[in-house]
Parts: C-alpha cells; structure tokens; sequence
C-alpha cells in the first residue's frame, strides 16, 4: 500500500473477514505509537501457533501500521527502508538467491530461509538482492 492509504489498511480485505480475539489481544499488548513490529508480529505467531500472515491480517484490520521490517525494506521512519546495494555478494548466497527466484522475485520466506542457509543476516539477503535487481514479494505478514 502507498502512504496515501496510511490508516486504510483493512482495506486491502473483504469487509467481511475476521480474526481472532486472541490474536488481537496479543497485537494490543505490543502496539505503539499505532505500530507493530515486524519482529513483534513474528513472535506473535510463533507463540499462538498461527502463520504470521494471519496475524499481519489481524493488524491490517485494526488499522496498525507495520514498521521496522526485518529485511530492512519500510518501517523505519523518513528514509522508509534501511538498506542499499551490497557492495560485495558471496558466490553462495547469490547462488542461493537465484535458486530460489521466480520472474525476478524471491519471498520474504525464502530470504530468511537464504540467510539460514548462508550464515549472513537477512539485511544482507536484502542489500544482495537490491544489488542483482531481485524484488522481495510477497512480505510473510502481507505488508507487500
């Protein structure tokens, strides 16, 4: 979504899905400043033993802007993401990356699981990413 739906977020699902009470409670506890994590969101999943595009669901419908995204890409204030062209990419994870590419795009899900595979962070996976023109999508909590 564009700033310009900033606040609009249950927009972006059929007026009439819902999501668990218990789910809302969680994101509740962890909201500030009317945002949520992205690692926040994880852990939240991880602790109700939902998918954590469920929960992202959850916080689209209470209108709770997402921020500070693990892969560095929005959420961190003006400059909106934290990351830039990698200025070196090991032969390994450029592998791993084109592996697991499909029409220019890799998953949020598959950078995570590249920097587990290669032993780099996930902002690394990113900067690599940016560095060959690989487009992260689709966000594990469906923020893109």
């Amino acid at each position: 979504m564009t700033h310009e739906d900033a606040g609009h977020y249950a927009a972006k699902h059929p007026k009439e899905t819902k999501y668990d009470p218990q789910i809302s409670e969680a994101l509740k506890k962890k909201i500030s400043d009317g945002r949520i994590t992205c690692t926040a969101v994880h852990k939240i999943a991880e602790n109700l033993n939902v998918s954590p595009d469920e929960v992202g669901k959850a916080a689209d419908l209470l209108e709770v802007r997402l921020s500070k995204c693990q892969l560095g890409l929005f959420g961190y204030g003006k400059q909106k993401k934290i990351i830039s062209p990698a200025e070196k990419i090991s032969q390994k994870l450029e592998k791993v990356i084109k592996e697991s590419t499909a029409d220019g795009r890799i998953s949020c899900a598959a950078c995570w699981e590249a920097a587990e595979k290669t032993s780099c962070s996930k902002l690394d996976v990113s900067e690599a990413c940016e560095t060959i023109k690989v487009k992260i999508s689709p966000c594990q909590i469906g923020a893109f």
